[in-house]
């Protein structure tokens, strides 16, 4: 029998009822193109460089990690994951779906978000080898697996925007404006280094933080914010909020109860 994503969410479903789909882009790829290499060793940082500058479409090749991710435009690391979702308040019997490739630097890496939230599962938890066989080498349809558990999700958390985390957020509010917490990576790295630092300290009022920072980022309905004033031509469409992020008010003609 043909596995499909709706067979997946049955048994996440049956296995915990309400789950989280993050979208968790600490891959090999991503961290290579973005630059980021906060926490990785000189090894690794290494690796990525050379990737990037092996790869022939990539146009930028010499970036600065730190101003990186100090302008929050790096993929948030598992670690702070964990401390973002523990600090909105999720328990850590949370049932989290991993929506993402090979995490780099594998379980080591991974055991920093299950050390706050042991129930991670994966597509290779789900399902077999054999059920998942038709899929490999195929990474379209991979994703697309992923794109539908997370559309069907209690709630979405992408860690760093990007095309899917984009069509995802946009066909949740769709469906009637489910919960997409979108973090704001460059006030939580403020944060974050004031943690690291010794400034702030885990607790009730981290957490409060963390949570006035996110109250209007978990998918509420607003309109579509248009582009900048002042610019003109094909700068001035990249400014504009994606349509396939927020079809709102155009492709949303009814009242929808959010979920």
């Amino acid at each position: 029998m043909t596995m499909t994503p709706q067979k997946l969410v049955e048994r996440l479903r049956s296995h915990s009822g309400r789950y989280i789909a993050l979208h968790l882009r600490y891959e090999k790829d991503m961290l290579s193109f973005t630059g980021c290499t906060y926490g990785l060793t000189e090894a690794e940082s290494e690796e990525l460089r050379i990737m990037r500058e092996n790869t022939n479409h990539w146009k930028v090749k010499k970036i600065n990690s730190t101003e990186q991710r100090v302008g929050g435009f790096c993929p948030l690391t598992p670690k702070e994951v964990g401390i973002f979702l523990e600090s909105l308040g999720y328990p850590p019997i949370t049932t989290i779906y991993i929506a993402s490739g090979e995490i780099y630097g594998g379980e080591a890496r991974l055991s920093e978000l299950k050390s706050r939230f042991p129930n991670i599962v994966s597509k290779e938890a789900l399902a077999t080898a054999k059920e998942l066989e038709p899929f490999a080498n195929h990474g379209s349809q991979t994703a697309a697996l992923d794109y539908i558990i997370s559309i069907e999700s209690n709630v979405f958390v992408p860690s760093h925007s990007g095309n899917m985390a984009r069509a995802v957020e946009g066909h949740r509010r769709f469906l009637g404006h489910r919960r997409t917490i979108n973090p704001d990576r460059k006030g939580l790295v403020e944060l974050f280094d004031k943690l690291e630092s010794g400034e702030l300290k885990l607790g009730s009022s981290f957490s409060h933080l963390v949570q006035e920072m996110h109250k209007n980022r978990q998918g509420a309905p607003r309109k579509r914010h248009g582009p900048l004033p002042g610019i003109k031509g094909r700068a001035r469409l990249r400014t504009e909020e994606s349509f396939y992020e927020n079809p709102y008010p155009e492709c949303i003609c009814r009242s929808k109860t959010a979920v």
